[in-house]
């Protein structure tokens, strides 16, 4: 094993990616492979930070007729949901974990304090950032895209259940165009769904790297090891 490119890293998980084959829900089997690689980079002395999505449980409104702010706020529980799922996976196999929530609930999290997070990493423990920025209005790209930021995080590792950004869906589209490297005003002009608007300006104007790659262990590793997988977005 070769060493690591990054020393500290935030990797963004999509909900739908926990989903699986499942298509909704927590599919253990994928957990179970994330911690896997989680551990990996950990013992390979990568500090490591964590956002999950809430798509496998939750996506916008229900109708036209629920608010909005609500909406969000109930897609942030889903996020914690994962978050807690994923701790006790990584714990399960010996990873020291703490989740620190945008939204207080001090039973099941601790709340999100940015000196206490550098800390945890510093101490080499795995931190999941649960309920997004805990607004509403902000997804939890921009979430991963500002925890990354302020944790000080060399790169976003951003896994999702496909392999790289394309110029369309390539699981309908036959002739979609790959990318392996794209600058941030391209994802923006072309409107490429690799993070939203808010979340890929943000890494624009803070020169923060993106690594866009399927969701499994292998992959993460070589991602920290700093290997061309995926789509890298730079400027």
């Amino acid at each position: 094993m070769s060493m690591p490119k990054y020393k500290r890293v935030l990797l963004k998980i999509s909900g739908e990616a926990l989903a699986g084959s499942n298509k909704f829900g927590i599919n253990s089997d994928v957990v179970s492979e994330i911690a896997q690689g989680i551990k990996v980079i950990n013992e390979m002395d990568v500090q490591v930070a964590v956002v999950v999505g809430g798509g496998n449980f939750w996506r916008g409104r229900t109708s036209e007729g629920m608010d909005r702010a609500t909406a969000d706020y109930i897609g942030m529980l889903a996020t914690v949901m994962n978050s807690m799922a994923l701790q006790d996976t990584l714990e399960d196999i010996g990873v020291q974990t703490r989740v620190q929530t945008g939204i207080e609930m001090r039973q099941v999290a601790e709340p999100y304090i940015r000196r206490k997070a550098v800390r945890h990493l510093e101490k080499g423990r795995v931190v999941i950032f649960g309920a997004g920025t805990g607004n509403p209005y902000f997804s939890t790209d921009t979430a991963a895209a500002l925890r990354a930021l302020e944790m000080d995080a060399e790169v976003i590792l951003l896994a999702k259940n496909v392999d790289a950004v394309y110029d369309k869906d390539p699981k309908v589209h036959a002739d979609a165009q790959k990318f392996t490297q794209l600058s941030y005003m391209e994802v923006i002009k072309r409107e490429l769904k690799v993070m939203d608007s808010t979340a890929t300006s943000l890494c624009m104007d803070n020169n923060i790297p993106i690594k866009v790659f399927e969701l499994n262990t292998e992959n993460i590793i070589k991602a920290v090891e700093g290997e061309n997988i995926g789509t890298t977005v730079e400027r």
